[in-house]
């Protein structure tokens, strides 16, 4: 569910847990885009095949491609009314705790951990955890930093 605040009440949103999204499916053939996107063909993300007697048992999605769902999946968890321009402002820390096997489901949280008045706007620095579905530990777990301008 999508969290909408106004501009106005940006400050008072630190410490608020948006809580989790929506189940989305790691496809082989989103994976292989990836690979294309980024020239890195890897066996262990690109040979389903071969991948199976690999170190994971099978093939997994590059570790990039997981944190990069992070954008997509935190527009589902959160609005904010009467901006102008969103910015992707970076990282403070991110760690690819376990592999995300092809074929799970990610999902995300996402809890403000601060807000910060910016000249123009609003900087939010964002704990993100994602998840794949049957892990014992987060796929991901990352510190982002969005900029909100008026």
């Amino acid at each position: 569910m999508t969290i909408t605040a106004a501009y106005a009440d940006a400050p008072t949103l630190a410490g608020r847990d948006l809580g989790w999204t929506d189940w989305l499916e790691i496809t082989q053939d989103r994976v292989d885009v990836f690979a294309d996107a980024v020239d890195d063909h890897q066996w262990i993300h690109t040979d389903p095949e071969r991948a199976k007697d690999g170190p994971f048992g099978g093939a997994i999605a590059h570790g990039f491609l997981s944190l990069s769902l992070a954008t997509r999946l935190w527009t589902e968890l959160f609005e904010l009314e009467g901006v102008t321009t969103k910015v992707n402002y970076g990282l403070d820390k991110v760690r690819f705790v376990s592999p995300v096997k092809v074929g799970v489901r990610v999902r995300m949280n996402a809890v403000v951990a601060a807000v910060t008045e910016i000249p123009g706007g609003y900087q939010f620095t964002v704990d993100q955890t994602i998840q794949a579905e049957g892990a014992a530990k987060p796929a991901v777990v990352a510190r982002s930093l969005y900029r909100f301008y008026a």
